[in-house]
């Protein structure tokens, strides 16, 4: 049962995934150069990701990534920075990104990847409550 609090659309699926930031942006072409930020995407779902980061980034703000689902399937995605939160215990912040204009077909990659991983013996399903 979905907790009734819960603004989630989608079920968020359990991912492991670096990716490298070097530029956010605003669409009033403020933008924000960084040395290299690295983000660990611990959760993705066809509404966004969720990852941690040692590197400030500010909310608001927008960044273009590759989201590589298994080695042989990955997209281009741009995502806002729509959360941040700090949760004891854990090295760095937590943010929650929204994907920006996600093609119906680039969701149904997620789809797919959200039946391989369920099929796959010995796989959990993880939960963050972050």
């Amino acid at each position: 049962m979905q907790n009734l609090f819960d603004r989630r659309r989608y079920r968020r699926l359990p991912i492991k995934l670096s990716i490298e930031i070097n530029k956010l942006y605003k669409q009033n072409y403020d933008i924000i150069e960084l040395p290299q930020a690295d983000i660990t995407v611990f959760d993705i779902s066809k509404d966004g990701i969720g990852f941690i980061s040692d590197t400030k980034l500010p909310l608001g703000y927008y960044f273009d990534s590759v989201i590589e689902l298994d080695p042989q399937d990955s997209f281009r995605a741009v995502v806002k920075i729509v959360r941040i939160v700090e949760q004891e215990g854990i090295e760095g912040k937590i943010y929650g990104a929204q994907f920006v204009g996600l093609a119906p077909f680039l969701a149904a990659k997620i789809d797919d990847y959200e039946r391989n991983i369920t099929q796959t013996p010995g796989e959990d399903m993880m939960h963050y409550d972050f």
